[in-house]
């Protein structure tokens, strides 16, 4: 009887191989509201995955595509205006060579470079690129004093991405402050509050994101990890009690990397240090298992 155990690790090749996926790490942890270590996050991840199966008992089948390992960038001591180059010249090549590419942050500062990374690779201008969120804030902080892990969504907005090319999910109560509400739906942005987003279900409100965005041929998904609920996921500073399943989040990951649209998906706000046991260590690897399966789906 064989007891070979085909894990996640199993998938990651050298960045000169042939891969449909690319993998970057960018441990930025530089202008974060909550200082914290997100930065080992990228390391974390990668350690997880031998202990991440690619076989999924209810398909009855191994998923797995390569994922080219491109390394981690060097943005220790970087602001965050510093460390914006690094990581869109990376992801831009990430674009050009892999129909997927995940950016593990890091803060949530990463989202911005990576969505105008994926809009160079694509030739696009910012009016015709999408983002999703996961997130239980809206990132609407504002820029006065800089960029900040609580405002890339505003700093995109002001960059010139169109509000009806945001699609906001899970944001939680009292979590955020009526004037970014205000200020989210006034730019256009469809927001789709944690209540909205149970009621609705996760297909119906996955697949109304994507109808939001048809226009749109390169949608990045922002993957704040904050958005579960924090008894599930103990390592992400901004989760808060009540948030969203875990299971729940699976299931979106899974259906919004299925969809050919999606270039870029970045997953932010871990903090390694912050749970002592691994059940965030294994939810963060859960999450690439789902991204990993949902790419399968793709036709």
């Amino acid at each position: 009887m064989s007891l070979a155990w085909p894990s996640l690790s199993d998938l990651l090749v050298s960045p000169d191989q042939a891969a449909p996926i690319g993998l970057v790490g960018a441990p930025l942890s530089a202008g974060s509201v909550t200082p914290g270590r997100c930065d080992l996050a990228p390391a974390a991840l990668r350690a997880v995955l031998p202990r991440v199966a690619r076989y999924d008992i209810d398909a009855g089948r191994d998923f797995g595509a390569p994922i080219a390992n491109l390394g981690d960038l060097a943005l220790h001591g970087l602001t965050i205006e510093e460390a914006t180059l690094p990581i869109r010249d990376r992801v831009v090549e990430s674009v050009l060579k892999h129909s997927l590419t995940l950016l593990i942050g890091g803060n949530n500062a990463v989202t911005r470079p990576g969505l105008h990374a994926m809009a160079a690779a694509c030739g696009l201008a910012l009016e015709h690129v999408g983002l999703i969120t996961l997130d239980a804030h809206f990132d609407m902080r504002t820029t006065a004093d800089g960029l900040a892990n609580g405002n890339p969504v505003r700093a995109l907005l002001e960059d010139g991405l169109p509000g009806r090319n945001i699609v906001q999910i899970g944001l939680a109560p009292f979590a955020n402050s009526k004037a970014m509400h205000d200020d989210a739906l006034a730019a256009g942005n469809l927001v789709l509050t944690l209540r909205e987003f149970e009621r609705t279900g996760v297909a119906a409100s996955i697949a109304r994101a994507f109808d939001r965005l048809s226009h749109c041929p390169a949608i990045m998904v922002d993957c704040d990890i904050d958005v579960i609920d924090r008894s599930q996921f103990p390592a992400a500073p901004g989760a808060r009690a009540g948030g969203m399943a875990a299971r729940d989040f699976f299931a979106a990951t899974r259906l919004l990397a299925g969809n050919p649209q999606v270039k870029v998906i970045d997953l932010t706000e871990w903090d390694p240090p912050l749970d002592h046991t691994d059940l965030s260590a294994l939810t963060a690897g859960r999450w690439l298992a789902e991204v990993v399966a949902g790419f399968a789906a793709r036709t």
